[in-house]
């Protein structure tokens, strides 16, 4: 009988939800195209589900750190710095997702010029987070294929 790593099962979790994440961050990058269309829901959910992966990426780095990296680093070492870029893209992609959000919540509660700018520097702000989601999801998966938990 085989027992069940809740690691493991975690760490599947968090690669399923990454790609959720970086497609949920490329919807609102698409609507803000337009700066008077409304995309309260995408940003909020996108932003959302993007912290959620990043939290649960957090809640495994200690048992990453603890079993992988080091046999990782020691066999394979261009994937361990695989690795160590995912992290930072995807510290890149959240902090880009909130920077979007409150980019356009801002313009919400302005008129003119500044909502407008505002608006425009939420859609860039999404579109890079988005760029940064997708890469973030794919190094994930290389770095998956060669060593799991």
């Amino acid at each position: 009988m085989t027992l069940i790593d809740p690691v493991r099962i975690q760490e599947h979790i968090h690669g399923h939800l990454g790609w959720l994440a970086a497609i949920a961050l490329i919807h609102p990058a698409i609507l803000l195209r337009r700066t008077k269309r409304k995309a309260d829901l995408s940003v909020a959910l996108a932003v959302s589900i993007v912290t959620l992966v990043g939290g649960l990426g957090v809640a495994m780095y200690g048992d990453y750190r603890d079993k992988l990296r080091q046999p990782i680093f020691q066999h394979a070492p261009a994937i361990g710095y695989l690795f160590e870029r995912k992290e930072h893209l995807a510290f890149g992609a959240i902090l880009l997702a909130w920077a979007g959000a409150v980019a356009y919540v801002g313009a919400t509660k302005l008129e003119g010029d500044t909502r407008e700018r505002l608006r425009k520097a939420a859609h860039w702000a999404f579109v890079a987070a988005a760029a940064m989601a997708v890469v973030t999801a794919a190094l994930g998966t290389v770095i998956a294929a060669y060593k799991s938990f």
